[in-house]
């Protein structure tokens, strides 16, 4: 039997860290199936999923507790029960606008108090091609419940950017 680890892992970004993770996974039987890294503010951060056997997946969690001698921090979270997205259609988020406070905030709320699930949010921000002022950029894949009223959420959106003063695109 298989058990799946959730791993969330940060360190100061430096040369080797996903060797040393791959490495741990490895010599305790574990397969690396998903994940999402990268480097913010100097630091690497990153989330990922791992099968490993039942029998090894003990061992497996104290060898990566035991890399924080080497800077890297990793708090590992048992899935045994992985949720059911039935029922649930798949949406496209994408937003652009001058960076204020509260953005994520506001989109996160409308899209809560619709049940919809944000599955993966990515963000960033650039340096706006003519003004040069701070352009603050989201994508987010979403699932939606069934029944969801598109029309509303799009009206309640649009509210939102036009407030914000952000250009939303929902897909």
């Amino acid at each position: 039997m298989m058990t799946s680890l959730v791993l969330t892992v940060i360190g100061p970004d430096k040369p080797g860290l996903v060797e040393i993770l791959s490495q741990t996974i490895a010599r305790h039987n574990g397969n690396w199936l998903e994940s999402g890294m990268s480097r913010l503010g100097g630091k690497f951060a990153g989330i990922l999923i791992v099968s490993v056997p039942a029998d090894d997946a003990s061992a497996l969690e104290q060898a990566l507790s035991a890399l924080q001698g080497q800077g890297l921090k990793v708090m590992t979270e048992r899935n045994d029960d992985a949720a059911s997205d039935t029922g649930r259609s798949p949406m496209q988020l994408e937003l652009v606008g001058h960076d204020k406070p509260g953005i994520v905030r506001e989109i996160a709320q409308a899209l809560a108090a619709r049940n919809i699930n944000v599955e993966s949010l990515d963000t960033e921000l650039t340096s706006g091609s003519m003004s040069g002022e701070q352009l603050f950029k989201a994508q987010a894949s979403l699932l939606a419940p069934e029944g969801l009223d598109i029309d509303e959420l799009q009206l309640a959106l649009e509210a939102i950017a036009s407030d914000l003063m952000v250009d939303i695109t929902l897909n």
